[in-house]
C-alpha cells in the first residue's frame, strides 16, 4: 500500500465529497501515484506523511508501509550537500508566509546516496498556513549517465580533433615560412594532407550535428524515390576505384524490390558506414544482399532490406547489446566510434529497424530494413 490517511491526532477520518477535495487528491481524479515516473511525498498540515508512491520506495529504499504517518523530516531525512539537515534549514511550516515552493536541487538520502529534490508548499490562501507539502523525487543516475556521456563526447572530439588540426597547423605554417625552399612535389604533397585532414574534421563535425540531431529528435529526413541496387553499386565501384580487389564485394539482388522512398544522402551515409566497417574491420568477401521484406512500419506490407555481412571474427557475443551505442568500436583501428550510433538514429528516423548478427560464414552482419515511405498522396 502506497498511499495513506495520516493516523496521526487531528487528522479527520470523515470522507469528504469528491467536489471538496483538494486538486492536490490525486485519487480524486482517478490517479495513481504509483504510475508516477517520480518519487511523490505528500505530508499533512501536521507534517505527517500521507502519500508515499513506488517510486520514492524505490528510490529512498524505505517501504511505504514504514513512511506513512511518520514526521516528514523523520520518513525523509535529507541533507545538503554539506552535511546540514535540510528540513532544518527550510521549515516548510514555521518558515515565510509567502513561500511556495523550493525549486530543484541536489540533496542527499541516508547513505550518501543523491537525489535531485523540489516541493511545493499547498496553501488555502496566499500568507495562510501550509495545509499540504509536496515533495518530488528523481534519481540523478540518469543524470549522471547524461553527463558521462557528453563528458565522453567532448573528450572525444577534443581528442580526434587535435591531430588533424596539429598536422594542417604545422604544414601551413612550414609552407608559409619556407615556401621557396620546397619543391612543387613537396608542395602537393603538404597541400594533399592538409586537404586531406581538413576532410577529416569536416566529417567529424558532420558527426556531432547528426548525433545533436538524433538525441533531440530533429533529424530530418527529405524522401525521395531511392534506387538501392544502384546505391549499393556506387560504393562498391569508389571502393574497387580505390584499390579493393572486384572479386572482395558480391552482391545480389533479388528482384523485384518495392518502389523505396527515403533520403538518398542518409541512405548513402548508412551504407557507407556499414560497408567501410565490413572492408575495414572484416575479412574475407564482404557480401550485399538487398532483398523484400516485411514493412517495419503497421500498415505496410512490404519494406526494402540490406544485409552486409563479412568472413572476419565477427563481433563477441558480449559486445552485441553495444555494438550501436556511443564510442562502441570493434577494434583499435581508428575511428570515433560514433558512426553505429548514427546509422542506427538514421534508420529509426526512417522508420526502419537494424540489428547485428553473426554471418553464415563467421563475419558480422548487419541488416536494416527500410518501410517503402511512399507519400500520401501516391497510396
Amino acid at each position: 500500500m502506497s498511499v495513506g490517511t495520516s493516523s496521526a491526532p487531528g487528522a479527520g477520518t470523515s470522507r469528504r465529497p469528491p467536489a471538496a477535495r483538494p486538486a492536490g487528491d490525486l485519487a480524486a481524479y482517478g490517479v495513481d501515484p504509483d504510475d508516477l515516473p517520480d518519487g511523490l511525498v505528500v505530508a499533512d498540515e501536521h507534517g505527517h506523511v500521507v502519500c508515499f508512491n513506488a517510486a520514492a520506495e524505490r528510490i529512498t529504499a524505505l517501504p511505504a508501509a514504514e513512511a506513512l504517518g511518520r514526521r516528514l523530516e523523520k520518513a525523509l531525512p535529507l541533507e545538503d550537500l554539506e552535511g546540514r539537515r535540510w528540513w532544518q534549514l527550510t521549515d516548510p511550516y514555521g518558515g515565510l508566509a509567502i513561500r511556495v515552493r523550493q525549486p530543484e536541487r541536489n540533496l542527499l538520502l541516508p547513505g550518501g546516496r543523491e537525489v535531485l529534490v523540489s516541493a511545493r508548499y499547498v496553501r488555502s490562501e496566499p500568507t495562510g498556513p501550509v495545509r499540504r507539502v509536496v515533495v518530488s523525487l528523481r534519481d540523478t543516475e540518469a543524470r549522471r549517465r547524461t553527463e558521462r556521456s557528453h563528458a565522453e563526447l567532448i573528450a572525444t572530439v577534443a581528442h580526434e580533433l587535435r591531430s588533424p588540426l596539429t598536422s594542417v597547423k604545422g604544414f601551413t605554417a612550414t609552407l608559409l615560412a619556407k615556401w621557396s625552399r620546397f619543391t612543387d612535389d613537396q608542395k602537393r604533397l603538404m597541400l594533399e594532407t592538409v586537404d586531406a585532414d581538413a576532410d577529416r574534421v569536416t566529417r567529424l563535425i558532420a558527426e556531432l550535428l547528426d548525433i545533436s540531431r538524433i538525441d533531440s529528435g530533429r533529424l530530418e529526413v527529405r524522401r525521395q524515390p531511392v534506387d538501392m541496387r544502384a546505391a549499393v553499386g556506387r560504393h562498391i565501384q569508389a571502393y574497387v576505384a580505390a584499390g579493393q580487389p572486384a572479386d572482395r564485394f558480391l552482391v545480389r539482388v533479388e528482384q523485384p524490390l518495392p518502389a523505396l522512398w527515403a533520403d538518398p544522402d542518409k541512405v548513402d551515409q548508412v551504407l557507407s558506414n556499414l560497408i567501410e566497417n565490413a572492408v575495414r574491420h572484416g575479412e574475407g568477401t564482404v557480401t550485399i544482399d538487398v532483398t523484400p521484406a516485411p514493412s517495419p512500419r503497421e500498415g505496410e506490407d512490404v519494406g526494402t532490406s540490406v544485409i552486409v555481412s563479412d568472413e572476419g571474427t565477427g563481433i563477441p557475443e558480449e559486445s552485441m547489446n553495444r555494438v550501436f551505442t556511443r564510442f562502441w568500436r570493434g577494434s583499435k583501428r581508428g575511428g570515433t566510434g560514433l558512426g553505429l550510433y548514427i546509422v542506427k538514429g538514421i534508420v529509426e528516423a526512417h522508420g526502419g529497424t537494424i540489428t547485428v548478427g553473426r554471418a553464415p560464414g563467421g563475419g558480422a552482419e548487419f541488416r536494416f530494413t527500410l518501410p517503402v515511405g511512399a507519400p500520401a498522396y501516391l497510396s
